[in-house]
């Protein structure tokens, strides 16, 4: 099982993380990425293999405390941030300016 974390504009901003199967990874986040905005996932999809993915993520959810590491970050209703991801939706390849030195040199030892 890989964890999810779905960030959203909710005013509750749980910003939850749910388990998906691999497989489910695998189409929720193709290609090595590791971020996806859920727009796409349902326009690369298609309305019924996304529901068919999602729908049961929403039944798993696992405690931050129980989490062993978030393998994907799915977010909704961000179209405001979109340009600012890295073109791969990897989170090594973040622009230099969006983040810190820190992150500069574990991203680059990274890719």
């Amino acid at each position: 099982m890989k964890n999810v974390q779905i960030i959203d504009n909710a005013a509750n901003a749980t910003f939850s993380i749910f388990q998906a199967t691999d497989d489910e990874f695998a189409l929720l986040f193709p290609d090595g990425r590791d971020m996806e905005m859920a727009d796409d996932v349902v326009e690369r999809l298609g309305e019924d293999v996304a529901s068919s993915v999602l729908g049961p993520l929403w039944r798993r959810p696992i405690l931050k405390r129980d989490a062993q590491g978030i393998h994907g970050t799915l977010f909704y209703g961000f179209d405001q941030i979109r340009e600012f991801l890295p073109a791969t939706l990897r989170e090594v390849d973040w622009d230099n300016r969006f983040i810190n030195a820190a992150q500069r040199e574990l991203f680059a030892a990274k890719r």
